[in-house]
């Protein structure tokens, strides 16, 4: 957003590996620290930092990272355990699965997205609809919700 570039998004992480514009791979990743993909690549990422996609970058294929930067293309779910950030001008097609996620003006996304803590640690009231909650806070104890009105003929 206004201008930013993806390594200030990536805070105390370091670049380990850069796949520039103009490449094109295929196959599967599995690496440790950050990477950058500026060309194009298909197949599968696993990271246990952050990925980017810059601007010109394109991904087809399933992802799973601590974090996501996408200005570019991707193609297939992204399961983020922390943050996914999605740039002006990006395109995402596919499901997303992350903690936080932030979604800048601009960009184009088909899919689902379900956001929250994930893993053995995630409680599982967290999930449960609020309208489930009889003890809601959103309305007094004392008070009585509207019966709902139906249309007859």
């Amino acid at each position: 957003m206004f201008g930013k570039d993806a390594e200030i998004t990536t805070g105390q992480s370091t670049l380990n590996s850069m796949l520039g514009q103009g490449c094109k791979i295929k196959g599967d990743i599995e690496l440790q620290g950050t990477i950058r993909i500026d060309g194009q690549f298909e197949g599968s990422i696993s990271c246990p930092d952050t990925l980017i996609i810059g601007k010109s970058g394109t991904v087809k294929g399933d992802v799973k990272v601590k974090n996501a930067v996408i200005g570019g293309k991707l193609v297939g779910n992204i399961s983020a355990s922390s943050k996914i950030e999605l740039q002006t001008g990006s395109h995402v097609e596919g499901d997303i699965a992350t903690a936080r996620v932030v979604i800048d003006e601009g960009v184009f996304f088909e899919g689902n997205c379900k956001m929250g803590a994930t893993g053995a640690g995630a409680n599982a009231s967290q999930s449960r609809d609020v309208s489930d909650n009889k003890d809601s806070n959103w309305a007094r104890k004392d008070e009585k919700r509207p019966e709902p009105v139906g249309i007859t003929r």
